[in-house]
C-alpha cells in the first residue's frame, strides 16, 4: 500500500443569502486508486466530507450561493466588530485625514467583506 500525501488547508465561508460567516479547515487526502487514477478525499473534524470547492453550503441556512475566502476572513471581521468603539471625549484641534496620510479607523463587518462579490443590478 503507498503512502497517502496529505495536505492541511483553512477557508473562510460567507453566505450571499443570510450573511451567515464560517471558517473551516481541511486535511487533503492525496490517494491513487489500483488503476493508477490520483483522487483526493478531504477530512473536516474527523469526518470525510464533499470537497469544498464545489458546492458549499450554508452552515446556517443550506443555500449553496457561497464564497469562498482565505482564511482569517471571518475571524478578523468578527474580531473588528467586538471590539469596543472608541468614542472622544473632546474633538482634537487638528483630526488627522485620509489626506494627510495617515488612515482612519475602520470598524470592519461582514458585510464589507462581501461587498467586493455583490452584483450590481442591470
Amino acid at each position: 500500500m503507498s503512502e497517502i500525501a496529505v495536505v492541511h488547508e483553512a477557508y473562510s465561508f460567507a453566505c450571499m443569502r443570510c450573511g451567515h460567516g464560517w471558517e473551516q479547515s481541511y486535511e487533503i487526502e492525496h490517494h491513487v486508486d489500483a488503476g493508477g487514477h490520483e483522487f483526493v478525499v478531504y477530512v473536516a473534524n474527523g469526518q470525510v466530507v464533499p470537497s469544498p470547492l464545489s458546492r458549499p453550503t450554508c452552515t446556517n441556512c443550506d443555500n449553496h450561493v457561497v464564497r469562498i475566502m482565505r482564511p482569517g476572513r471571518v475571524a478578523s471581521a468578527r474580531e473588528a466588530a467586538h471590539r469596543p468603539h472608541r468614542t472622544p471625549s473632546a474633538v482634537p484641534a487638528q483630526a488627522p485625514t485620509a489626506a494627510d496620510g495617515q488612515h482612519e479607523d475602520h470598524h470592519w463587518h461582514l458585510s464589507d467583506l462581501l461587498h467586493p462579490f455583490q452584483r450590481k443590478a442591470s
